[in-house]
């Protein structure tokens, strides 16, 4: 809308909307505040907080009462104790007295009886309580009184009713009160007094369970008002927490939905506005910042700040309120553009609807949606239409369009040129017998076979022009009942035609004698898949062999292995003597040759076990990260004692912190098997080298030794199961000849290799490449596959 549109509105009525605009200074209220402040925003940043710190604060609370009445209840058990031990002390102490000045003045008659009565007088108040009961002893210890009184007690030994009185009765009053048993297995608190006179002493004794009785109430007090509050604590801490849960899903609800809504309007190219007129405050969803390219913010923005991002030739926002006034409608639907934050502008369609007209707080409600593509398509229309023109004026063809009354649309020069239609004709709406009617005829007409397609009313035909010409016209029908009809120069094509025809001739002679040749192949492919066949099957019969011959191995070992366990463990108890002298030093030796070759036995046993477990494919690999320094090392000092016995030295330089990930038995079963063979080869005063490096992605490990070397013409042989190399060094260690062929197999397992170099007479360098990262690992062959890999590679590649 123009700003012309609004030059009649009168100052008074501008006046009357500008106090609609700023009649209001109090806080922002309205819909916007709903969506753009939320009223606990700062209690949901503290909140996570606050559910970590409560359970924390309640359990310190709970520790603190129960540390607190903990020591308060302590403290009055042993409170209670002392005052027990203080008021049986002075029991004793009174009642002892009493008796010793009264016990000269009792009659030998009937002392028994006399004794009982001036006990039960000279007895204190409270003498008996907390289940104290009293004993008075003749000198033997047998109990001559007691109170309160028990038949039962009397005449018993004292020492048979408390167990450890000894010590009391001994020293007297100098024990104090000590801690006993009584004869039902109960503790008690006891004292004893000597008594003079034809009495032996005086024993108080109080069990410990009615001493603690009122203790132990006033424990069950504590006990029970914990556990209440604890309870209640709990109860309000599931409250808070169940409260909090309920608050955080409608947060989430909330969240969801606003952003479903944002998503929603984001993908549509819309914005929201909320626009409130009586502060000329506006709201923007986030979608409508990023139409307009700028950062999103939560704070309203003012009507100045927006009015400044419209185009000026599209008016402002004043326009469209007084319009809206001046029409008396609620609704408003207009197009303008607005400024993008980088430049440029953006093509926005506004509707809006007035809300809360009658109030003191009316708004602008609505949204708006990005039209900018549709006005470039708009104009975009226009170029085509211009471009359309030109291209069909321009292209080589004939071209000319009919509605669908078969009167003229369109037709380009070619189209004019070809048919010789004058310039008088060719005027929009003329119908098309008169526009052919004014043309040349030609001179054949024929239909195309085949071109009409499954299309309505499409054909396509040939046609001879007056100068000698072909054209080849397609008729189209259009959407809307009218056809187009494009007329092609095909002259060229149709001299080529009648070489093509000769030409075709000639290629069916060819032809013929090509099929004779592809019978022949034919015939030749036949026999050459019978030879495939064959093969097959010869190469199953050679697979299921070699699994059969790993399967033999393994359980054969196996069966080998228990009576070999046998033979080394009795020789290892004839050795040693275990049931007494063999006799003869003969037998010693026997023993010690039994011994070494059930071990070497054993170990190629061993050796043939898992060479047959890694063509078989059943050797899985337990892949972890490695120290690979610490295996070499613990390696090394294997084989230290043979070394040192046969005189060789061994030497290790590796790189500090070598880590890689493989199966460490496999890995040191290697570093082994290679060590062995370098010490076992090397004489007296050799040296083996040991090396270490990370070389790219991947360690190499080196041994090299000094040895007697490989002749060059063996390298090929080592490397395959059983093979050796023999000659005057070598003829007096035996093997199984599996060491290289197992560790060559293991490399290959973690996907690395293993290669040898050597100079007959000067040494021997073996290497083994184990890759750094699992993924370079190549897949494990299984089953006889497995076994084939290793001849090949064995072949591949000679070693040791």
């Amino acid at each position: 809308m123009a700003r012309a549109e609004t030059a009649g509105a009168s100052d008074s009525e501008r006046l009357s909307i500008g106090r609609i605009f700023f009649r209001h200074k109090d806080p922002i209220r309205g819909h916007a505040r709903l969506i753009a402040q939320p009223t606990y925003e700062k209690l949901l940043a503290a909140e996570p907080i606050l559910r970590r710190c409560i359970p924390v604060i309640i359990i310190l609370f709970l520790v603190v009462i129960a540390i607190s009445r903990g020591s308060h209840l302590y403290e009055a058990r042993i409170d209670r104790e002392n005052q027990a031990r203080e008021t049986m002390g002075l029991v004793a102490a009174l009642l002892s007295r009493t008796l010793t000045d009264a016990e000269a003045g009792l009659p030998d008659a009937r002392y028994a009886t006399a004794l009982q009565n001036m006990l039960d007088d000279a007895l204190p108040e409270g003498a008996l309580d907390d289940g104290r009961r009293i004993f008075i002893t003749d000198p033997t210890g047998r109990i001559i009184a007691d109170a309160p009184r028990s038949s039962s007690e009397a005449g018993r030994d004292f020492n048979d009713i408390v167990d450890g009185a000894q010590p009391m009765v001994i020293f007297g009053d100098r024990a104090g009160v000590m801690t006993v048993t009584l004869e039902d297995g109960t503790a008690a608190l006891a004292t004893v007094r000597h008594l003079e006179g034809r009495s032996g002493y005086l024993a108080v004794v109080a069990p410990l369970s009615e001493v603690f009785l009122g203790w132990r109430s006033e424990v069950s007090v504590n006990v029970t008002a914990f556990v209440g509050i604890t309870a209640i604590l709990l109860v309000i801490l599931y409250g808070y927490f169940a409260q909090s849960a309920r608050a955080q899903q409608a947060d989430r609800i909330y969240l969801e939905t606003y952003d479903r809504f944002d998503t929603a309007l984001r993908r549509g190219r819309c914005g929201l506005w909320d626009w409130d007129l009586a502060r000329g405050r506006l709201f923007w969803s986030k979608s409508m910042f990023e139409l307009v390219a700028m950062p999103p913010r939560d704070a309203l923005l003012g009507f100045g700040e927006v009015n400044a991002l419209v185009h000026p030739e599209d008016g402002d926002l004043m326009d469209l309120v007084e319009a809206l006034y001046e029409a008396n409608e609620t609704t408003v639907d207009r197009m303008f553009r607005m400024r993008k934050a980088g430049g440029g502008y953006v093509w926005l369609r506004v509707r809006v609807e007035l809300v809360d007209a009658d109030t003191s707080e009316p708004h602008l409600i609505g949204i708006a949606v990005d039209v900018t593509e549709q006005m470039k398509l708009a104009e975009h229309s226009r170029t085509a239409d211009l471009r359309l023109h030109d291209a069909i004026e321009t292209i080589s063809e004939a071209f000319v369009l009919w509605d669908a009354e078969n009167r003229l649309v369109m037709c380009n020069s070619k189209y004019q040129q070809l048919h010789g239609v004058p310039d008088a004709v060719l005027t929009v709406g003329t119908p098309y017998s008169e526009v052919v009617g004014a043309g040349n005829q030609p001179i054949v007409r024929s239909q195309v076979p085949g071109d009409g397609g499954p299309e309505a009313g499409a054909r396509s035909f040939e046609a001879q022009l007056n100068d000698g010409r072909w054209l080849q016209i397609n008729e189209r029908r259009t959407k809307d009942g009218g056809f187009v009809s494009v007329g092609t120069d095909i002259t060229t094509i149709k001299r080529h035609e009648e070489k093509l025809i000769d030409g075709e001739r000639r290629l069916m002679a060819t032809i013929a004698d090509l099929r004779l040749s592809r019978q022949k192949l034919e015939q030749q492919a036949r026999e050459n898949v019978e030879l495939a066949q064959k093969y097959a099957e010869e190469k199953d019969r050679a697979e299921d062999a070699s699994r059969a011959k790993s399967e033999f191995l393994a359980n054969i070992s196996h069966e080998l292995r228990t009576p070999l366990n046998a033979i080394i463990g009795f020789s290892e108890i004839m050795q040693s003597g275990l049931f007494g002298p063999l006799g003869s030093p003969k037998y010693r030796e026997y023993c010690q040759d039994i011994h070494q070759s059930g071990n070497f036995l054993l170990n190629v046993i061993n050796d043939v076990l898992d060479m047959a477990r890694i063509e078989a494919g059943r050797l899985a690999l337990d892949f972890e990260p490695l120290q690979l320094n610490e295996i070499i090392d613990e390696a090394a000092r294997v084989m230290g004692p043979e070394a040192d016995g046969r005189k060789v030295a061994i030497a290790t330089d590796l790189e500090p912190e070598l880590r890689l990930p493989a199966d460490r038995r496999a890995v040191k079963q290697m570093v082994l098997n290679l060590l062995s063979n370098a010490v076992k080869f090397t004489p007296e005063g050799g040296r083996v080298h040991v090396r270490a490096r990370r070389i790219g992605g991947a360690v190499t490990i080196t041994i090299e030794d000094n040895g007697v070397g490989i002749p060059r013409d063996a390298l090929k042989k080592l490397g395959r199961p059983f093979e050796q190399v023999q000659n005057q060094f070598t003829k007096s260690h035996k093997g199984s000849g599996l060491g290289l062929a197992i560790t060559r197999s293991l490399a290959q397992l973690h996907g690395g290799a293993m290669r040898i170099r050597s100079q007959e007479g000067k040494g021997t360098i073996v290497s083994v490449r184990l890759p750094l990262t699992p993924h370079d690992v190549e897949p494990r062959p299984t089953g006889a596959s497995a076994g084939a890999a290793l001849r090949l590679g064995a072949s591949a590649e000679p070693s040791r």
